[in-house]
């Protein structure tokens, strides 16, 4: 019986290894273009949402539901980023790489909460909201989880004590769940509310 010729089964032996590797090679790629595919086809209408790095009034938070506010002006990488309630404005702006040079640091409360769907505005030295961006109002009624204090001043029968009133409980707070949640500011009563009720929203 003839002897089987060694180097002619070492050539067959190394040819299914290089189809199996060839194999291999193309289901890989095939995985990465569908990964690809799928994370391109995730856009939000062109606006990319950012996780957040760790918070920078704690830790991660991975508890509460998910929010997302857009941050733009004097920041350096302004967008639309996504967060936990109970996060604050120091983390979105920590989030959009900080404050630029320009930025009037002293216009945005870094404390307070942040809320759903909200727009921060980030001035530069010298700029105000109401010049270079919404300062609050949304389809002509002054939004209460969003308004600064000169936007809130603008309603009747709120003056700087008042506006300030208003921001501290939002603070304390999170955010007005309702129109109502006025009530709940310290002095704001029935008339007060009813001259207000119809200027303002959530």
């Amino acid at each position: 019986m003839p002897l089987s010729d060694p180097l002619a089964a070492s050539r067959t032996n190394r040819f299914r290894v290089g189809i199996g590797a060839t194999v291999v090679l193309i289901v890989v790629g095939l995985g990465v273009a569908v990964l690809v595919s799928a994370l391109t086809a995730g856009g939000h209408g062109g606006e990319t949402v950012r996780e957040p790095s760790p918070s920078a009034s704690g830790d991660a938070r991975t508890d509460g539901a998910a929010i997302f506010v857009h941050i733009l002006g004097e920041v350096n990488t302004p967008g639309l980023y996504q967060f936990r309630e109970g996060d604050r404005a120091i983390d979105a702006v920590a989030a959009a790489g900080g404050f630029t040079e320009n930025a009037d640091r002293r216009q945005l409360n870094l404390a307070r909460f942040l809320s759903d769907g909200e727009q921060i505005f980030v001035p530069a030295e010298g700029e105000t909201p109401a010049s270079g961006a919404p300062s609050g109002a949304t389809g002509g009624k002054v939004n209460l989880n969003t308004a600064d204090a000169a936007a809130l001043e603008g309603l009747p029968r709120v003056g700087p004590a008042m506006a300030q009133r208003i921001i501290a409980w939002r603070d304390s707070n999170g955010r007005f769940a309702s129109v109502e949640d006025l009530l709940s500011v310290t002095g704001i009563g029935d008339k007060t509310f009813a001259q207000l009720k119809d200027l303002v929203t959530i």
